[in-house]
């Protein structure tokens, strides 16, 4: 009230009032009167002076010109002031991780029993041991989305299969999905042509990469390990080569559906970053990688599609990548943090 009758001193103080009180009054009371019964009560107790001054202050605002301040005190008048909210929270695409750690490293130290034919594709055997597996790193940390459409799949396959038959189906998809990479291995590792395999049970996945490996040469890497000493993680990689003149980490990979654009792999890129990472710092390879490549096939032949990831896109997964780690190390400390199954 105190705010109000201030706001109305200074509009009396003001220049340029043409309503007088007394009208204004009459004006107000006689719209309304219109067809009510006059009644005793505490309206008539009002104070006339400052109704005038507030009826006053209304028209006063009517004709003068309005600006933004004045709109902004009206406001504060009316509804009090504003209130100061919390920002909107950041997504995947604009946090920065707080384990920042760089995705290259040039200057690091090569160990010298890693001198060898550069002829021969370099294979480390993994080790099993307790530092946790990219893949394991991905599985543990699947958005809330990934979980349900990846459960809604399987009850979906196993309403059609049974639940022997859905067994069935994920050993033999492992299966071949192994014999892929073992023709591939093969391939890759004598360099000899895709051509003279048998019409064995990956031979259409062959046939489906059959442009892609054109363009693979120098193959440096097949089927190795890696792991990233700094940030405690480990995998097996794929390849290593040269994919176009450029030298990748290279994944294969099999599905029954078309996947034409990188956001249809999901995690993979993900998955490659992390041997890139993990390989720049591994003291068992020489060399530095700053490109990767997804290559989906397919079981009937039809043509492989290659996801080229460059440099730059590689540091953009690399982001998010790193939030990915830094979840799985929270909920490994705090065992109270849901799991994904």
């Amino acid at each position: 009230m105190k705010a109000l009758q201030t706001i109305c001193k200074q509009l009396r103080s003001s220049k340029g009032f043409s309503v007088e009180p007394a009208s204004c009054v009459g004006f107000f009371s006689t719209s309304f009167s219109y067809r009510r019964k006059k009644k005793v009560n505490s309206y008539e107790e009002v104070d006339q002076e400052k109704y005038s001054d507030l009826v006053r202050s209304v028209l006063s605002f009517r004709s003068q010109a309005q600006t933004p301040e004045s709109l902004f005190e009206e406001d504060v008048f009316l509804y009090g002031p504003v209130s100061k909210c919390k920002s909107p929270k950041q997504d995947d695409t604009t946090k920065t991780p707080s384990n920042w750690f760089p995705l290259f490293y040039p200057e690091k130290r090569v160990k010298s029993n890693t001198a060898s034919d550069p002829s021969i594709p370099l294979k480390i055997p993994l080790q099993r041991n307790r530092i946790p597996s990219v893949t394991r790193i991905l599985q543990q940390t699947m958005t809330p989305e990934q979980v349900f459409y990846l459960e809604r799949w399987k009850q979906r396959m196993i309403l059609e299969l049974g639940e022997d038959g859905f067994a069935e189906y994920t050993s033999n998809t492992f299966l071949q999905g192994k014999q892929f990479h073992v023709a591939l291995e093969s391939i890759l590792s004598s360099q000899e042509s895709s051509k003279q395999k048998d019409g064995n049970l990956e031979s259409g996945y062959i046939e489906s990469v059959q442009h892609v490996l054109k363009d693979v040469t120098e193959v440096q890497v097949l089927e190795s390990a890696v792991q990233h000493e700094a940030l405690n993680y480990v995998g097996l990689l794929d390849c290593v080569a040269k994919y176009q003149g450029k030298l990748c980490v290279i994944d294969w990979k099999t599905s029954e559906k078309p996947k034409p654009f990188i956001r249809n792999t999901f995690d993979n890129p993900l998955q490659v970053v992390a041997y890139i990472g993990a390989i720049n710092h591994d003291a068992n390879y020489s060399f530095q990688v700053h490109c990767g490549l997804i290559v989906v096939a397919y079981k009937d032949g039809s043509p492989a599609h290659p996801h080229f990831m460059d440099t730059e896109l590689c540091s953009q997964y690399w982001s998010k990548w790193l939030l990915r780690l830094k979840e799985y190390t929270e909920k490994e400390k705090n065992p109270n943090i849901q799991k994904p199954h």
